[in-house]
């Protein structure tokens, strides 16, 4: 058994819920700035661990929950840098710099 609604009673049913899911939002954000009618509305909402839609809008943290932070241990850091012998030794080469080394010749 197939049921299809019409067209026009589709539309006045997407019509209804947009209506009351933007009912929804709006409410929750009165009861966001106004914490007396949410304490009113349930008295569990002064404990410490509340968790609803409007506590999550008022600490910000409607889009995701916040997870414990896992960092992993830093990795041991080299004793040495590389395998060096007793008779090596750092040989640095002190080369002038041009600031123009790669620019277009002059007569271009």
């Amino acid at each position: 058994m197939s049921v299809r609604l019409s067209e026009s009673k589709a539309r006045a049913w997407r019509a209804i819920v947009a209506a009351g899911c933007i009912g929804a939002v709006l409410f929750t954000l009165v009861l966001s700035a106004i914490p007396q009618l949410h304490e009113q509305l349930h008295a569990a909402s002064s404990n410490a661990n509340h968790e609803c839609a409007v506590t999550l809008l008022t600490s910000g943290n409607y889009q995701h929950t916040p997870t414990a932070t896992i960092a992993p241990a830093p990795p041991a850091s080299p004793t040495a840098f590389a395998h060096t012998f007793r008779s090596f030794q750092l040989v640095t080469a002190h080369l002038e710099f041009s600031l123009l080394e790669h620019a277009p010749p002059v007569n271009s």
